[in-house]
């Protein structure tokens, strides 16, 4: 039977398919809960939701279709906004608010959690200082209207931030081993917890051909690209990180609402509002077509081959699974649906807002809209099993802090080692940090 939290209870971590909640968030509680089992504590974080403004503006009309590769002065540029509007009416406004952005991200090598808690800054806490009482937060007069955060695979020293206008990288600094910082960047610094001596320090802004607001990112694999979007732009475009140049990208009308690249980096996703998306090989960058009668993706994540990427859509409350037939870099591949009956029967539910799958591929993790007063603002935790096709059972709820709280944003830990570990920012201005233990961990 599904774990559900009584309403008042706030969730701790999982043990086995059972879900315990306690009266109040604590940290002795979760020292009895779990901290005996992993020799450490996930101490909630504060942050100010109030200082996360609702978006209300829509989407940039969408333009015609071009070439692949878009030049910095494309002629679409020169009509003007009214006639923009008359042919290319703009997207529904509420879609902002719907759409998955990647507000949290764990470091690939440490137990540091970095996510977007305020309007133009971002937050790191460090889980392993056990001195560090204040996270670091993250400001730039550079970074404004911050919408995404990634930590870069390979160094687990850099966050790139995406704002209006481009892309902000923050690297890590020390004593003795000073960043590389770009000509003509303002300086901005935010010291570490505790007076070690590291600070962060802006490095670098990537901007685009046009200040736009760009509301996706992600790093290839390997560190070496970053691929980023604006949900104002038909394009997407891939960034050489190290030497601060990106090109755009572009297929179809629409524009875009996410972009994923899968575990090996041999294919990226990108979706877009009008319910299409695009599976590209990233070897010659060829792509192949989808379209969804559901609404468009609003969540996607990759198994940890990268052979099966998990869909949600906008209208649905099934999920898609798309199979991946042959190797890299064939584009053949099978959709197939994954249901989950309990969101349209038990929740009553209209669709699938977020969600999030672990590295390990053995927890899923999603939102769904409205849904009845019982299960409102919960977050659904799923066991996945995957011999061969994608099925999933429901482990219970997780409810969050504070009377309503509703989940902004959530992301698993893809290389904690005791299994996986999911972090929820809420409405109610906590960050937290859930363990969901397994026998097989």
């Amino acid at each position: 039977m599904p774990s559900f939290p009584p309403p008042g209870a706030v969730t701790l971590c999982e043990i086995n398919r059972n879900l315990v909640a306690a009266d109040a968030l604590s940290d002795d509680r979760a020292k009895e809960a779990y901290g005996d089992v992993l020799g450490m504590v996930f101490s909630p974080i504060p942050f100010q939701p109030d200082a996360l403004p609702p978006i209300r503006e829509p989407p940039a009309a969408e333009q015609p279709e071009s070439s692949e590769k878009v030049p910095s002065d494309s002629v679409t540029s020169t009509i003007s906004e009214f006639f923009k509007r008359m042919i290319f009416p703009p997207q529904d406004p509420n879609l902002l608010h719907e759409f998955d952005t990647q507000k949290v991200s764990w470091n690939p090598h440490k137990h540091c959690l970095a996510f977007v808690s305020g309007k133009n800054q971002v937050t790191v806490h460090d889980f392993e200082d056990s001195d560090a009482k204040e996270p670091c937060i993250l400001t730039s007069d550079h970074q404004i209207n911050v919408k995404a955060v990634e930590w870069r695979p390979n160094s687990g020293k850099m966050i790139a931030v995406a704002c209006k206008g481009g892309i902000c990288l923050w690297s890590a600094s020390y004593p003795g081993n000073v960043p590389f910082m770009k000509a003509g960047v303002t300086p901005s610094f935010s010291a570490f917890p505790r007076g070690s001596g590291g600070q962060w320090i802006l490095v670098d802004v990537l901007r685009g051909s046009c200040a736009e607001q760009v509301s996706a990112l992600c790093w290839k694999p390997d560190g070496r690209y970053l691929a980023s979007a604006s949900s104002n732009s038909p394009s997407f475009t891939i960034w050489d990180v190290s030497q601060g140049l990106g090109t755009p990208i572009r297929r179809g009308l629409s524009n875009i609402s996410l972009v994923r690249w899968s575990p090996s980096g041999d294919y990226l996703l990108a979706a877009k509002f009008d319910g299409t998306f695009h599976f590209w090989e990233t070897n010659t960058w060829t792509s192949e077509l989808w379209s969804s009668s559901n609404g468009y993706v609003s969540g996607a994540n990759w198994d940890p081959e990268g052979r099966v990427a998990l869909l949600s859509f906008s209208n649905s409350t099934t999920l898609g699974s798309v199979h991946f037939s042959s190797k890299p870099p064939s584009l053949e591949a099978h959709l197939l649906p994954v249901e989950l009956p309990e969101i349209a029967s038990l929740i009553v539910s209209r669709g699938i807002e977020k969600l999030a799958w672990d590295a390990s591929g053995e927890r899923l993790a999603l939102s769904f809209k409205d849904g009845n007063e019982m299960y409102r603002g919960l977050v659904a935790v799923y066991d996945v099993r995957r011999s061969p096709l994608v099925s999933l059972s429901l482990v219970g709820f997780i409810r969050g802090p504070g009377e309503g709280a509703k989940p902004l944003a959530f992301a698993f830990h893809n290389k904690f080692k005791q299994g996986p570990l999911l972090s929820v920012c809420w409405s109610s201005g906590w960050c937290c940090t859930y363990p969901l233990i397994l026998r097989s961990h």
